[in-house]
């Protein structure tokens, strides 16, 4: 049992030194989508930190200019969005980051978006980044912060299996996700969390949410 231990512990290590999770070279032009959760990422959750905002969004978007939009959904497009996921918004406030290719002019369009999510796992809570291409699909997703004991996170390839994904009814557990021993909760909080966001995203793209101009500039330095 102690050999398990230690082994489960070494996994664990293992699976926040590589989580950064990333599409082919060829997939960096395009853009990222809007994030779910209401709860605006400042604080990134409670518990381990592994990246800040800033940090998160500087792998997402690397050499990108990157604003952010704070949207405030009527209770119809707070429904419609949960509709499109099958899953809850626990605010009607969406803070959505928008990349644009580094040095473009103010007009440009957008190369890609990204949201935070902070969610409970089993008692506590997890903070995820959640890219999506202009297709809609999941380009890339961060594990920022983890307030549950970190043998509850799974190994990177299982969060691999997200990417390329677009909101359907196979994107779910026992699906087109499959589960994964010992963290269980996790992974339901994870799928949610993925369906959550690209809920919403459908639903900001397809009322044409964003403005074409303003939002705060997020600042690298």
């Amino acid at each position: 049992m102690k050999n398990l231990s230690s082994q489960r512990a070494r996994h664990s290590l293992l699976a926040t030194i590589v989580l950064s999770l990333m599409l082919p070279s060829s997939d960096l032009a395009q853009p990222i989508p809007a994030t779910p959760s209401a709860a605006k990422p400042a604080p990134l959750g409670q518990g381990k930190v592994f990246l800040t905002t800033k940090e998160a969004l500087a792998l997402a978007f690397p050499k990108s200019r990157v604003k952010r939009h704070t949207l405030f959904l009527t209770k119809k497009q707070k429904e419609a969005a949960e509709k499109h996921s099958g899953e809850k918004l626990e605010k009607a406030i969406a803070y959505v980051y928008v990349a644009f290719p580094e040095d473009s002019p103010e007009n440009a369009a957008p190369i890609g978006y990204a949201y935070f999510d902070t969610h409970g796992v089993r008692t506590l809570r997890e903070t995820m980044l959640i890219a999506v291409d202009l297709e809609q699909r999941v380009k890339r997703l961060e594990l920022c912060s983890f307030a549950e004991p970190q043998e509850y996170i799974p190994r990177a390839m299982w969060y691999a299996q997200f990417l390329k994904k677009q909101l359907n009814d196979e994107l779910r557990l026992k699906r087109d996700i499959r589960g994964v021993a010992g963290a269980t909760l996790t992974a339901v909080a994870t799928t949610s969390a993925v369906r959550r966001v690209l809920g919403l995203h459908k639903l900001i793209i397809a009322e044409n949410l964003l403005p074409p101009t303003g939002g705060t500039l997020q600042n690298w330095d």
